[in-house]
């Protein structure tokens, strides 16, 4: 079983014995596909799911670097903080394996935070929006989560 994540239609497929059984709709980074550390851009080529990050938590936990902070996103919350980059109910910590593409140095997706996460239902998906990962609605990343185990092979292109 493997994830690819298709840059240019924002789409996220789950593929298991050379057959799609999962597939869905997405957003990637609003600043396009690339590697570079502070690019807020989506990182291409082949990955695992380092660490996954949330299990058991009520969906729409809210996380801030990698943990629980004890708040449930809410509409009333975005407006109290409207900036805020909202990671919610799940993480899947994407790790690069390609050395010098997505791998250690200043391409390194681990080291450059790019996960896989829920996101609040009224940011839309299917559109570029986020700063580098790949947000999902709350029921996707749930059902996702629960699909593949640690250690998936994730495969991002355009």
């Amino acid at each position: 079983m493997h994830i690819e994540v298709d840059i240019s239609l924002q789409q996220l497929l789950l593929i298991k014995d050379d057959k799609i059984i999962k597939n869905y709709v997405v957003s990637t980074a609003n600043n396009g596909a690339g590697e570079i550390n502070g690019s807020e851009k989506t990182p291409r080529g082949e990955h695992i799911v380092r660490a996954k990050i949330g299990t058991n938590m009520p969906i729409s936990t809210v996380f801030v670097g990698r943990r629980p902070t004890g708040e449930y996103y809410s509409r009333q919350l975005k407006q109290k903080q409207p900036e805020r980059d909202w990671i919610l109910t799940r993480i899947l910590w994407l790790s690069g394996t390609e050395l010098g593409k997505n791998r250690l140095g200043n391409v390194d997706t681990m080291r450059r935070f790019i996960y896989i996460h829920g996101c609040p239902e009224e940011d839309e998906v299917g559109v570029p929006g986020s700063h580098g990962c790949i947000k999902m609605r709350n029921k996707d990343i749930l059902e996702l989560y629960e699909l593949v185990p640690y250690g998936t092979r994730v495969i991002i292109h355009e």
